[in-house]
């Protein structure tokens, strides 16, 4: 029995509605990143993580254990589970992250912060108070549950009178920069990537890296958010081989990933199809968004390297 859409959707629903994210991340293990880095908390300029990063360890963990649910006979239970995680915390329970892969996203915000700060940028962090999102309740169209939290976001931004954020991540950015003013009455903020501040700020690479790689663009950056040049133009100037797979740019082909909470099997038929196209240009791919990374490294099962973006971009503009 494949896993009850409606059940699973309100699963995730209720969490973002009571918990504050679709599946619930400690405060203290979501701002773990930025120990030691003397961020200073709130400001004008915020560099805001939507904790997505941060969710992709608990989001992995979670799909194995819906991958085992997935076409058994425990499907038809997952309803029950959705009473009882209305009390407890079922999803947390069962999503435990691997340390490794809580390490990994940490050090990807970690580079990101360094990029900013070789660029010259001044910005805060919200510590606890970098709320998610809503991005996958939003891609679900739980319309009046992600409404509210826009609401819950909005009047952190709002406390520490932020006026400008650097996303991190595509799924972010579009909401903060296209969903986020369709729900909120005069919504005023000031929305960029990371990766367009850089570009911006016109930042010269320390070393050249002197290899080749395939870009995989991310579907909202590529379609929604017009965030094409940005990533090829900082990869360039690293001294990075540029290549283009099949289905590249604006037509870009999906990771699988937005189908993975409801369709397990499905997202990692899909992740396999882009492998295969990735494979026929470079054995390096590189990625710009938490969801397309993880999903391609697993589907990939070392037989290709799938890097984020940043991990490049640290070691040819800050030196390493």
């Amino acid at each position: 029995m494949p896993l009850p859409i409606g059940d699973t959707v309100g699963i995730l629903a209720d969490n973002l509605r009571i918990r504050k994210s679709v599946l619930p991340v400690p405060d203290k293990s979501a701002s773990a990143w930025a120990r030691g880095l003397g961020l200073t908390r709130g400001g004008e300029t915020i560099l805001y993580t939507g904790r997505m990063y941060q969710l992709i360890p608990y989001i992995e963990a979670l799909n194995k254990v819906q991958e085992k649910i997935e076409d058994s006979w425990i499907a038809d239970f997952v309803k029950v589970g959705r009473v009882i995680n209305r009390f407890i915390n079922v999803a947390g329970l069962l999503a435990v992250p691997s340390r490794n892969m809580q390490e990994s996203c940490g050090r990807i915000l970690v580079n990101i912060a360094r990029l900013l700060r070789r660029a010259g940028v001044e910005f805060g962090y919200l510590y606890e108070e970098d709320l998610y999102s809503g991005a996958l309740v939003y891609d679900l169209g739980v319309d009046d549950v992600l409404e509210a939290h826009a609401r819950r976001v909005m009047d952190v931004f709002k406390k520490y009178r932020v006026k400008k954020v650097i996303t991190v991540d595509p799924h972010t950015t579009h909401m903060l920069r296209s969903v986020y003013p369709n729900l909120i009455k005069g919504y005023d903020l000031q929305v960029k990537s990371y990766l367009e501040v850089l570009v911006e700020r016109d930042l010269k690479p320390r070393k050249e890296l002197r290899l080749e790689a395939v870009v995989h663009d991310s579907c909202l950056y590529a379609r929604q958010e017009n965030v094409l040049q940005e990533q090829r133009t900082l990869l360039d100037k690293a001294g990075i081989d540029l290549r283009e797979p099949v289905d590249s740019g604006k037509f870009t082909f999906c990771c699988g990933g937005p189908a993975e909470s409801l369709f397990p099997r499905k997202a990692k038929e899909n992740a396999k199809k882009r492998v295969d196209q990735i494979k026929k240009v470079s054995f390096r791919a590189v990625t710009m968004c938490p969801i397309c990374l993880v999903n391609l490294q697993k589907a990939a099962g070392g037989e290709i390297q799938v890097e984020d973006i940043s991990s490049y971009l640290v070691q040819a503009y800050c030196g390493g």
